[in-house]
């Protein structure tokens, strides 16, 4: 409060004790600022002399009167999370441009930029394997991969508007939220840090959280498919379901399945930002259409990660598909199917199975990325 506004031509006093004090006259929206109280005659009247009255004695209730008035000017505004403006929302080209600018090289060592292929496996994919990526495209490609490889930092101010960005605009709150807390598992995540679920995926997996909700033509997916988690029967933790499918397009991509449509676009990062939209486009109309439940989750993975290595350029065009329908409006492509039955157990009593968790369903196996 900055001042204090008193009716028109109004005589003010104060009662101190058994004394009535009086004060002053107020003029009509007189505004008086506290940061001048001290010198106004209502605080002189306490203190000292005013309008012919000297007390003989000052009371107790004087001296404390005078000691509250005092502390006034030394009453600071407060500063906390609940006056400080909300962050910023990010884009996904702003996050991207944040690991395009730092050093990332301890990171880059770790990486494995396509699979060790011995003996029989690796001259069958040389004769009928897909195309190498081209020159140009690898070093695209093993950013890419280095992003995967980073953690979580919540020291990082662009890591916490990550996060922040990708919870407001899956629930549509308008206010930030801790780094850690259990509102995380609400968003799918298994407990209240989103650091410890990132096994295999690294910072990438939140940034394809990001561009999922980001850009305007998955939004509509992306708040469609957190609705389908939340289903009373048919519910999935979303986030963690989300990181399974990034770290498919991770093999995907070191098992160069989709080097084929990054040499076609010359590009890679909007490649597997697409492939990992599709895939969980089709998970999630799985999901939906056959009625799966987070029991099956590993077997729906496994298929998945099949079929996301085998038909990349099919997944793509599923997505193309559903986005042409959002844009005429059709705004729910996942299919109209009831589910019928008693409520299922929530998500954290049943275990989920990731893509982590299953075994290798090839002898070529697969690496660390």
């Amino acid at each position: 409060m900055e001042g204090i506004h008193v009716p028109t031509s109004l005589n003010l006093c104060i009662r101190v004790g058994a004394f009535q004090v009086p004060l002053f006259k107020i003029g009509f929206n007189q505004l008086i600022k506290i940061s001048e109280l001290k010198n106004h005659s209502l605080l002189r009247a306490l203190t000292t002399e005013a309008n012919g009255w000297a007390p003989g004695v000052v009371s107790p209730e004087v001296l404390r009167a005078q000691e509250e008035w005092e502390a006034v000017q030394n009453i600071q505004p407060e500063t906390g999370s609940q006056t400080d403006q909300p962050a910023q929302l990010i884009s996904f080209s702003e996050a991207l441009q944040h690991f395009q600018t730092i050093d990332l090289s301890s990171f880059k060592k770790r990486i494995q930029p396509t699979i060790r292929r011995t003996g029989l496996a690796a001259l069958r994919h040389c004769l009928f394997g897909p195309p190498k990526l081209h020159q140009g495209l690898r070093e695209e490609r093993d950013l890419v991969l280095t992003i995967a490889q980073c953690g979580l930092d919540s020291r990082d101010p662009t890591h916490g508007r990550v996060l922040k960005t990708i919870y407001k605009k899956l629930t549509g709150s308008k206010f930030d939220c801790a780094l850690h807390g259990d509102h995380w598992e609400d968003l799918g995540f298994q407990g209240a840090n989103p650091a410890t679920d990132l096994r295999g995926a690294g910072f990438l997996a939140l940034l394809h959280l990001l561009y999922l909700v980001m850009d305007s033509k998955t939004l509509l997916m992306a708040q469609e498919i957190f609705r389908l988690s939340h289903h009373h029967i048919q519910q999935f933790p979303f986030c963690l379901m989300s990181v399974n499918i990034t770290r498919i397009a991770i093999q995907a991509l070191r098992e160069e399945c989709l080097s084929r449509e990054c040499n076609r676009q010359q590009k890679v990062i909007p490649v597997v930002n697409s492939f990992y939209a599709a895939t969980f486009l089709h998970l999630a109309h799985v999901w939906k259409t056959q009625q799966k439940t987070i029991a099956d989750s590993g077997f729906v993975l496994k298929d998945l990660e099949v079929l996301a290595k085998k038909s990349p350029r099919r997944l793509l065009k599923t997505l193309e598909i559903y986005l042409a329908g959002v844009s005429k409006g059709q705004t729910s492509l996942l299919g109209a199917q009831k589910c019928r039955g008693a409520p299922a157990p929530h998500s954290k009593d049943l275990t989920f199975t990731g893509v982590c968790d299953l075994p290798p369903h090839s002898s070529e196996g697969t690496w660390p990325v």
